[in-house]
Protein backbone atom coordinates (compact mmCIF):
# COMPACT_ATOMS: atom_id res chain seq x y z
CA UNK A 1 0.00 0.00 0.00
CA UNK A 2 1.22 3.47 -0.93
CA UNK A 3 1.15 6.32 1.60
CA UNK A 4 -1.88 8.49 0.78
CA UNK A 5 -3.21 11.52 2.65
CA UNK A 6 -6.60 12.48 1.21
CA UNK A 7 -8.58 12.73 4.43
CA UNK A 8 -9.79 9.13 4.31
CA UNK A 9 -8.25 6.83 6.89
CA UNK A 10 -6.00 3.97 5.78
CA UNK A 11 -8.51 1.45 7.13
CA UNK A 12 -11.41 3.05 5.22
CA UNK A 13 -9.36 3.28 2.02
CA UNK A 14 -8.53 -0.42 2.36
CA UNK A 15 -12.21 -1.37 2.82
CA UNK A 16 -13.27 0.75 -0.15
CA UNK A 17 -10.45 -0.60 -2.33
CA UNK A 18 -11.41 -4.17 -1.43
CA UNK A 19 -15.00 -3.45 -2.43
CA UNK A 20 -13.90 -1.82 -5.66
CA UNK A 21 -11.70 -4.84 -6.37
CA UNK A 22 -14.84 -7.00 -6.27
CA UNK A 23 -16.59 -4.54 -8.60
CA UNK A 24 -13.58 -4.67 -10.92
CA UNK A 25 -13.60 -8.48 -10.93
CA UNK A 26 -17.34 -8.60 -11.59
CA UNK A 27 -17.03 -5.98 -14.33
CA UNK A 28 -14.11 -7.70 -16.03
CA UNK A 29 -15.82 -11.09 -15.94
CA UNK A 30 -19.00 -9.53 -17.34
CA UNK A 31 -16.95 -7.75 -20.01
CA UNK A 32 -15.40 -11.01 -21.22
CA UNK A 33 -18.76 -12.81 -21.14
CA UNK A 34 -20.55 -10.01 -23.00
CA UNK A 35 -17.88 -9.86 -25.69
CA UNK A 36 -18.05 -13.66 -26.05
CA UNK A 37 -21.82 -13.45 -26.53
CA UNK A 38 -21.38 -10.59 -29.02
CA UNK A 39 -19.16 -12.85 -31.13
CA UNK A 40 -21.32 -15.95 -30.82
CA UNK A 41 -24.96 -14.84 -30.70
CA UNK A 42 -27.28 -16.40 -33.29
CA UNK A 43 -31.01 -16.29 -33.85
CA UNK A 44 -33.88 -14.09 -34.98
CA UNK A 45 -32.64 -11.04 -33.02
CA UNK A 46 -29.01 -11.44 -34.08
CA UNK A 47 -28.39 -7.88 -35.30
CA UNK A 48 -30.09 -6.21 -32.33
CA UNK A 49 -28.35 -8.38 -29.77
CA UNK A 50 -24.98 -8.23 -31.53
CA UNK A 51 -25.16 -4.41 -31.35
CA UNK A 52 -26.54 -4.32 -27.79
CA UNK A 53 -23.80 -6.64 -26.54
CA UNK A 54 -21.18 -4.47 -28.24
CA UNK A 55 -22.54 -1.32 -26.60
CA UNK A 56 -22.46 -3.00 -23.21
CA UNK A 57 -18.96 -4.48 -23.45
CA UNK A 58 -17.59 -1.18 -24.78
CA UNK A 59 -19.03 0.60 -21.74
CA UNK A 60 -17.58 -2.08 -19.45
CA UNK A 61 -14.12 -1.73 -21.01
CA UNK A 62 -14.08 1.98 -20.17
CA UNK A 63 -15.50 1.41 -16.68
CA UNK A 64 -12.91 -1.23 -15.85
CA UNK A 65 -10.12 1.29 -16.35
CA UNK A 66 -11.88 3.92 -14.26
CA UNK A 67 -12.51 1.47 -11.41
CA UNK A 68 -8.90 0.22 -11.41
CA UNK A 69 -7.58 3.80 -11.42
CA UNK A 70 -9.79 4.63 -8.42
CA UNK A 71 -8.33 1.68 -6.53
CA UNK A 72 -4.85 3.01 -7.32
CA UNK A 73 -5.84 6.54 -6.23
CA UNK A 74 -6.82 5.04 -2.88
CA UNK A 75 -3.27 3.74 -2.56
CA UNK A 76 -3.91 0.06 -3.31
CA UNK A 77 -3.05 -2.27 -6.15
CA UNK A 78 -5.84 -3.27 -8.50
CA UNK A 79 -6.28 -6.98 -9.20
CA UNK A 80 -5.31 -7.75 -12.76
CA UNK A 81 -5.24 -11.49 -13.42
CA UNK A 82 -7.89 -14.05 -14.27
CA UNK A 83 -6.90 -15.93 -11.12
CA UNK A 84 -7.50 -12.87 -8.93
CA UNK A 85 -10.74 -12.02 -10.72
CA UNK A 86 -11.93 -15.61 -10.30
CA UNK A 87 -11.43 -15.38 -6.55
CA UNK A 88 -13.22 -12.04 -6.24
CA UNK A 89 -16.02 -12.13 -8.82
CA UNK A 90 -19.61 -13.02 -8.05
CA UNK A 91 -20.36 -13.05 -11.81
CA UNK A 92 -19.79 -16.59 -13.10
CA UNK A 93 -17.56 -17.28 -16.08
CA UNK A 94 -19.21 -18.69 -19.21
CA UNK A 95 -17.88 -22.09 -20.23
CA UNK A 96 -20.59 -23.28 -22.63
CA UNK A 97 -22.36 -22.17 -25.79
CA UNK A 98 -25.81 -20.96 -24.70
CA UNK A 99 -28.54 -19.99 -27.15
CA UNK A 100 -29.51 -16.34 -27.56
CA UNK A 101 -32.25 -16.50 -24.90
CA UNK A 102 -29.91 -18.03 -22.34
CA UNK A 103 -27.31 -15.39 -23.22
CA UNK A 104 -29.76 -12.56 -22.63
CA UNK A 105 -31.10 -14.10 -19.42
CA UNK A 106 -27.61 -14.73 -18.07
CA UNK A 107 -26.38 -11.23 -18.89
CA UNK A 108 -29.45 -9.67 -17.22
CA UNK A 109 -28.75 -11.72 -14.09
CA UNK A 110 -25.08 -10.79 -14.22
CA UNK A 111 -25.89 -7.08 -14.54
CA UNK A 112 -28.05 -7.45 -11.42
CA UNK A 113 -25.21 -9.27 -9.64
CA UNK A 114 -22.95 -6.30 -10.35
CA UNK A 115 -25.68 -4.00 -9.00
CA UNK A 116 -25.63 -5.97 -5.75
CA UNK A 117 -21.87 -5.62 -5.44
CA UNK A 118 -22.06 -1.91 -6.25
CA UNK A 119 -24.72 -1.34 -3.57
CA UNK A 120 -22.40 -2.84 -0.96
CA UNK A 121 -19.54 -0.61 -2.07
CA UNK A 122 -21.60 2.60 -2.14
CA UNK A 123 -22.49 1.97 1.51
CA UNK A 124 -18.84 1.38 2.41
CA UNK A 125 -17.78 4.50 0.52
CA UNK A 126 -20.49 6.59 2.21
CA UNK A 127 -19.39 5.38 5.65
CA UNK A 128 -15.82 6.43 4.74
CA UNK A 129 -16.97 9.83 3.38
CA UNK A 130 -15.34 8.84 0.09
CA UNK A 131 -17.50 10.99 -2.17
CA UNK A 132 -15.45 10.25 -5.29
CA UNK A 133 -16.05 6.52 -5.00
CA UNK A 134 -19.70 7.13 -4.10
CA UNK A 135 -20.13 9.08 -7.34
CA UNK A 136 -18.33 6.49 -9.44
CA UNK A 137 -20.32 3.63 -7.94
CA UNK A 138 -23.65 5.48 -8.17
CA UNK A 139 -23.03 6.19 -11.86
CA UNK A 140 -22.23 2.51 -12.45
CA UNK A 141 -25.39 1.47 -10.58
CA UNK A 142 -27.47 3.47 -13.02
CA UNK A 143 -25.73 1.90 -16.03
CA UNK A 144 -26.08 -1.68 -14.79
CA UNK A 145 -29.72 -1.28 -13.77
CA UNK A 146 -30.52 0.12 -17.23
CA UNK A 147 -28.55 -2.65 -18.95
CA UNK A 148 -30.46 -5.31 -17.00
CA UNK A 149 -33.75 -3.71 -17.99
CA UNK A 150 -32.73 -3.55 -21.67
CA UNK A 151 -31.77 -7.20 -21.63
CA UNK A 152 -34.93 -8.33 -19.83
CA UNK A 153 -37.01 -6.45 -22.44
CA UNK A 154 -35.67 -8.83 -25.10
CA UNK A 155 -37.16 -11.78 -23.22
CA UNK A 156 -40.68 -10.33 -22.96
Amino acid sequence: MTQVNTGISAEDRKRVAEGLSRVLADSYTLYVKTQNYHWNVEGPSFKQLHELFEEQYTDLREAIDEIAERIRALGHHAPGSFREFGKLAAVPEETGQPDWQQMVRQLAEDQETVVGTLRQVVTTAAQASDHVTEGLVTDRLQVHEKNAWMLRAHLS
